[in-house]
């Protein structure tokens, strides 16, 4: 077989030396034994003399141009070879023979395939693209390998195979050494990819493994199909460091990596990875498990870690004890995105902290749909206020004497367009955190008031009810509540002694200064103080005398007591405990001009022992639930048919 032409131009990268007597206007037969091109295609370099005629002085010309192209591909520093069309090596300098470590020159590569030179048929991707490149199909193939010298190390090299002109019917292969500069990228890789501290991969290295662990080929093929994390976070860190300087805390983050990195070994053993650990920032790990095999196995983990760093820290004569809490996340990998798991993990830490710190806390998915819901909830309050998505449903106060009602506690309903209808419980918390229960209690109090008045105007011949109302402390905080009030009983008509405010006994037992204010001119003004749920708090019993209360309103964790069902569903004893504490409170209270409201009264025989104590009113599914005002109305209506 005769070996294939070869363009000068594709072939030698660095063109004709200079001043070269060659005239490359027209094309020369080369000798085919050293394997160089043969054909040359080029003009006479400028300046140069017209080449000669035709015959023994351009033949001589034509050899030394020849030998040049030979001496120069030769000696030339790249490593490289022509390859035929069947992918063998046509000819090839001695630079590649050094490289491969072949134990020849150039020459004793000839007919090798060029294939398993450079490793380019270990992967099928970059084998299509040669065999592309060798058929003219594709333009140019670069790509990285590592090769295997024959005295025992490796090197990175750059290959890259380019078609010669198609007349040449063969390509150039170009080999570069690139192992110095993989080792510089590697070098800096890590760098970027390490926390400097502990030496423990960093935020950016944790998420680059956390990604790759939740593609779908990482754990489809094998594995558990799972994936778990630990989350910590140094309780009482920032103390360390404020107080003993950021050197020392930084030793202790270091020594607090060397036990993360030892319990995650101990983990990792007889197993078919270790999990990693890494620094995400501050004062926070991570422990990433890969093929987890559930909860117990990332629990475990979580108590190593606990115990590990119970034991005190010597840090040159400083003893210094710390200790974490854990998220602990542990699901199927399938579903679960990065961003997903550490918001997950995120919020277990949280509830660890909230816990009471130095504990590790398992996700429930329960508890974050309710957390979800808050913050849900929250996002939309005030809009929800604008958009009249409230409503109120009132629950008669009944008096324990003739059962007549005397008033109604306003109860706010939220009527959600997504969770459908809450109950206070479940908002109101959220509106004293973001101060949306300003808009929103001003806007109860206005539509209580007004129904009030409704009533009192639909019922001439009834007697007035009062309407109660609940005020959370932010609104006397927050907003001017004297003015509120007095501006809306001045716009709705409603007689002062006809509103009562009930707050709860922790906000008006502790009230001085502003609120202790704003309660006496509200008392002043006629409108009448309630103390709700007395009896849960610490109460200070000679305060309660100097405050501006009319009406105490007892927990219905007293009322209960009074009678409950065992376990065969009959009716057990009052526990007698329970009726002498509420008799005293109640005694109290009327020797200090107050009224008493028993919350919760949910049966005959609680009512009774309530009224035979001298309980005023009563408040409970006995009477009735909270319902709509034209509820209300029909009960007025029917009180005043029986006073007629």
């Amino acid at each position: 077989m005769t070996d294939p032409p070869i363009g000068l131009a594709a072939g030698l990268s660095g063109g004709l030396p200079a001043g070269l007597p060659v005239d490359l206007s027209a094309e020369f037969p080369i000798g085919l034994a050293a394997g160089l091109p043969a054909r040359l295609s080029a003009a006479p370099p400028a300046g140069l003399p017209p080449r000669a005629a035709p015959g023994a002085g351009a033949d001589t010309e034509t050899g030394a141009a020849a030998r040049t192209f030979r001496a120069t591909f030769a000696a030339a520093p790249l490593a490289m070879a022509v390859v035929d069309r069947e992918g063998r090596v046509v000819t090839a300098n001695d630079t590649l023979a050094a490289l491969l470590g072949t134990g020849a020159d150039g020459e004793g590569l000839t007919g090798r395939i060029a294939a398993d030179l450079v490793d380019l048929a270990s992967d099928a991707r970059t084998w299509h693209a040669y065999r592309e490149v060798l058929r003219g199909r594709q333009a140019r193939l670069r790509c990285t390998r590592r090769l295997k010298h024959p005295d025992g190390h490796s090197l990175w090299a750059q290959v890259t195979v380019s078609p010669l002109p198609e007349e040449e019917r063969a390509v150039l292969l170009s080999v570069s050494d690139i192992s110095a500069r993989r080792e510089l990228q590697a070098r800096l890789r890590h760098l970027q990819m390490h926390d400097p501290v502990t030496r423990l991969p960093n935020r950016t290295l944790f998420f680059e493994r956390l990604s790759a662990a939740l593609e779908a080929e990482a754990y489809e093929e094998s594995g558990t199909g799972r994936i778990g994390l630990c989350y910590l976070d140094l309780d009482g860190f920032k103390a360390v460091n404020d107080t003993l300087g950021h050197r020392v805390g930084d030793r202790l983050l270091a020594a607090v990596a060397e036990r993360l990195t030892r319990c995650a070994n101990e983990a990792g053993y007889a197993r078919t990875a270790t999990p990693l650990v890494a620094r995400l920032g501050g004062d926070e790990f991570a422990l990433l498990v890969e093929d987890s095999t559930g909860t117990e196995q990332l629990a475990d983990l979580a108590d190593s870690v606990l115990k590990s760093l119970q034991v005190p820290f010597d840090l040159s004569g400083q003893r210094l004890s710390v200790s974490a809490s854990i998220g602990v996340v542990e699901r199927h990998a399938a579903g679960t995105t990065a961003t997903g798991l550490m918001q997950a993990a995120d919020t277990t830490l949280y509830w660890a902290k909230a816990d009471g710190k130095s504990r590790w806390t398992l996700f429930d998915p329960e508890r974050n749909a309710h957390r979800m819901t808050r913050q849900a909830l929250s996002s939309t309050l005030r809009p929800a206020v604008e958009r009249g998505e409230f409503a109120l449903e009132y629950q008669p106060l009944v008096c324990m004497e003739d059962g007549g009602v005397r008033g109604v506690e306003a109860l706010v309903r939220w009527n959600h367009p997504q969770f459908g209808t809450l109950t206070p419980n479940r908002f109101i918390g959220l509106a004293e955190e973001d101060g949306s229960i300003v808009q929103l209690g001003r806007w109860v109090l206005a539509t209580a008031c007004r129904q009030a008045r409704r009533w009192q105007l639909e019922h001439p011949d009834a007697e007035p009810i009062f309407v109660s109302v609940n005020v959370a402390v932010r609104q006397v905080w927050d907003s001017d509540l004297v003015s509120d009030v007095a501006a809306i009983l001045a716009e709705t008509g409603l007689a002062p002694h006809l509103l009562q405010l009930e707050l709860t006994e922790s906000a008006v037992m502790g009230s001085a200064g502003r609120p202790l204010q704003a309660l006496q001119a509200l008392s002043d003004m006629g409108v009448r103080i309630a103390i709700d749920d007395f009896g849960t708090g610490y109460s200070n019993l000679a305060y309660l005398s100097r405050l501006p209360v009319s009406v105490l309103k007892l927990d219905g964790s007293f009322v209960r007591g009074f009678q409950y069902e065992s376990g065969d569903g009959a009716a057990a004893p009052p526990n007698p405990a329970d009726e002498v504490v509420v008799e005293a409170m109640i005694q109290l209270a009327h020797r200090l001009g107050l009224t008493v409201t028993a919350e919760c009264v949910e049966t005959a025989g609680q009512a009774t022992r309530l009224r035979r104590i001298g309980c005023d009113t009563g408040q409970g599914w006995l009477y009735s639930r909270p319902v709509a005002p034209d509820r209300i109305s029909a009960l007025l209506t029917a009180a005043a048919c029986r006073q007629a």
